[in-house]
């Protein structure tokens, strides 16, 4: 198991690419997108003091486990409903699709909250 530590700055997301990609040795959209979408989060929203995240990549099975862990306010992504999905492009809100689309790329995906710090897993085949 790797891991990384990170400051709760958006910038770090440049770390935490690289990080991922030394792993998994290639590009991958939906990868990128959990990525994003979930360290912004954090980032914006928890006022947490740090972010670690732990990855597991089983060649084999070509999946890759991503475990998000911070100290900031109690929040489980799995119960926020999905959204409504609007008719037309022109019908559909602003914002609000970032943690749809992570539930939607993810294999599989679970939320604890462990000694007041959220650990967000997240495991991905890669294609």
């Amino acid at each position: 198991m790797n891991s990384i530590k990170l400051k709760p700055d958006i910038y770090e997301l440049y770390r935490l690419n690289e990080f991922i990609h030394k792993q998994i040795c290639e590009d991958n959209f939906q990868i990128d997108l959990i990525l994003e979408e979930i360290f912004t989060n954090i980032v914006n929203y928890s006022n947490t003091e740090f972010i670690t995240v732990k990855t597991e990549f089983n060649n084999e099975k070509r999946e890759i486990t991503i475990e998000f862990i911070d100290n900031g306010i109690k929040f489980n992504p799995l119960e926020k409903e999905d959204p409504i999905i609007a008719e037309t492009i022109e019908d559909a809100p602003i914002g609000g699709r970032g943690i749809f689309l992570v539930k939607s790329f993810s294999d599989s995906i679970n939320y604890n909250y462990i000694n007041n710090e959220n650990h967000l897993k997240i495991s991905k085949i890669v294609e």
